[in-house]
């Protein structure tokens, strides 16, 4: 199983290797509600940690997801750009926003473990 880190924005990276798989996180998408429209990086684009890496626009509001580290992207997930609710049904295999190949590892240091972002989340109720 792969590691995965988060963000107090709400982002996850699902480690393997030098790429990471980043999302939304479940309690990111229901607080969005149904998301209608995402709009994507191209392959290619170089994204800094803490950046705009795409737009989330969904019925209660618009959103950006947040780059958890720098890089490239590799990959996108085109389904979701054809089929927004995927990222509602399922954030984490599914629903999931671009693949970025890793510019520093070391940056993967300050996102908080799956523990971590559970007692995060129990904060903000």
């Amino acid at each position: 199983m792969s590691e995965v880190r988060y963000t107090k924005d709400h982002e996850y990276v699902r480690i393997a290797g030098d790429v990471g798989t980043v999302g939304i996180t479940d309690y990111a998408q229901s607080q969005l509600g149904d998301i209608v429209f995402v709009d994507l990086p191209p392959v290619g684009k170089a994204v800094a940690k803490g950046a705009e890496a795409a737009v989330i626009e969904s019925v209660k509001a618009a959103s950006e997801l947040y780059a958890p580290v720098t890089g490239e992207v590799v990959e996108i997930n085109s389904a979701i750009q054809e089929t927004p609710a995927l990222v509602n049904e399922d954030p984490i295999d599914k629903g999931w926003f671009v693949k970025l190949k890793f510019a520093d590892p070391k940056e993967l240091d300050s996102l908080m473990d799956a523990a971590a972002y559970a007692d995060f989340v129990k904060t903000l109720a």
